[in-house]
This record gives C-alpha cells, sequence and structure tokens, in this order.
C-alpha cells in the first residue's frame, strides 16, 4: 500500500521514504518538533534522476534542488487526508538532525570520509525534505542492512584523497577544508574521495548535480569564515 502511496515522490527522484510517528521518536528528538503533529516523514532521494529534473526546471537559481523537492512533496501531501496539515523542519529553521533520522530509517552508515553510505546506494543518496503532517501513513520499517565499508579492505577513499584527511585513521575536517579552500584545488566542486568509492558506481550523480553541491557547500564555508564579506 505505501508503495503505491509514495509513487508520485518515486517519479520524481525522490524515492527514500521514513514515516515516523511522532509519539515514537527518541525523546531527543521529539523534543525538537513541534507540537500538534501526528507523524514526522523523512524524504530522501537516491541516484540522479532528482537532480536531473531539478536543476532542468530551473526553480531558483541558489536553490533549485531544495524548492523542487519542496513543491513535489508539498503538491503530494495535498492529496493526502491529513496532508495540508503540516510544517516542514527541512529545508527550514527547525532543527532536525538528518543524520540521526537516517540512521533510524535504516539509511545511514557513516563513511570514512563523513558522507553517509548504504549498500546499493553507496554514498549517492541524500536527504531532501523532513515534514511533520496529520497523515495516517502505515509506518515504515527501518532498512536492515551493514555497512559496505566493513568489508572494504582496499579504502580507495583514504588512499584517494589529496588532503590526506583520512590519513591519521579519523577524519579530519581541517584538512579537509583546508585543501577545498586551496586556489586551484582539485576538490573545490567535488569529492575526490567520494567519487573513489566503488560502492553504488552506477548510481553516481550527474557532474552537474555534484558541481552544484559541492560548490553550495564551498559558498557556506566562506560564508562563515568571512560573515561580513
Amino acid at each position: 500500500m505505501n508503495a503505491a502511496r509514495f509513487a508520485p515522490l518515486d517519479a520524481a527522484g525522490l524515492n527514500l521514504q521514513a514515516v515516523f510517528p511522532v509519539a515514537f521518536l527518541p525523546a531527543a528528538m521529539r523534543d525538537k518538533t513541534v507540537d500538534g503533529f501526528a507523524q514526522l516523514i523523512l524524504i530522501g532521494n537516491a541516484g540522479p534522476t532528482l537532480g536531473r529534473a531539478a536543476l532542468s526546471a530551473a526553480m531558483d537559481p541558489d536553490h533549485p534542488i531544495d524548492v523542487y523537492s519542496v513543491n513535489v512533496v508539498s503538491r503530494w501531501l495535498d492529496t493526502l487526508p491529513g496532508g495540508r496539515e503540516r510544517h516542514v523542519m527541512y529545508p527550514g529553521e527547525t532543527p532536525v538532525g538528518l543524520q540521526a533520522l537516517g540512521e533510524l530509517a535504516g539509511w545511514h552508515h557513516p563513511s570514512p570520509f563523513m558522507v553517509g553510505i548504504q549498500p546499493g546506494w553507496g554514498t549517492w543518496f541524500a536527504y531532501r525534505v523532513a515534514v511533520l503532517a496529520n497523515t495516517s501513513l502505515p509506518p515504515t520499517s527501518p532498512l536492515q542492512t551493514r555497512s559496505p565499508c566493513e568489508a572494504c579492505v582496499d579504502r580507495p577513499c583514504v588512499s584517494t584523497c589529496p588532503a590526506r584527511a583520512m590519513a591519521g585513521g579519523r577524519f579530519s575536517l581541517d584538512d579537509c577544508l583546508r585543501w577545498r579552500r586551496a586556489a586551484g584545488s582539485s576538490c573545490e566542486h567535488t569529492c575526490l574521495a567520494r567519487l573513489a568509492c566503488p560502492v553504488g558506481i552506477g548510481h553516481r550523480y550527474d557532474e552537474a548535480q555534484i558541481r552544484h553541491g559541492y560548490g553550495q557547500s564551498l559558498r557556506m564555508i566562506r560564508r562563515v569564515e568571512h560573515p561580513s564579506g
């Protein structure tokens, strides 16, 4: 039944969905929600379909994927009983731990380069919308998977990283950011460690989506470092 309900999202490339009853969320997570809603719905994309659709639609020059995703989800919720009573937590101003929700959904395992990874899709998935609603969708069961990193012997992400951000055995954000900020950096609009990971390589985002995503993150990094610039 849920598969049919989610078909409009799947068609738009928003092909990851998890439904949580708010009352059964962990207390720390529940405390960050807005009162008065029955369910929290987490929606993501896996693979390149969403990026192709959103970037070609060009609905917003700065945040095309966010705007496209929220519009698709809003139209979908409008068709569901209780769906018009909603509050979009993400993207938005309401604090929400996306990776924590991803772990509850069984989507997220940590990778050495700190991007979530799962079997099949690899790292080529992302959280797009987290919304509270008074829907009555059947709750989804978490995916039961193991991290593909557990069986990875060669660790090409570690050896390929030009910043050597994982060379010490743990990810060094400072080393990563230093390399990304450098003039002419090979990771200005991409992540070579991520591209080196063999898991889910057939689902890799298109180059335009990779450039867009990493371009956005670099702009955020520079704004934090130079807030008046």
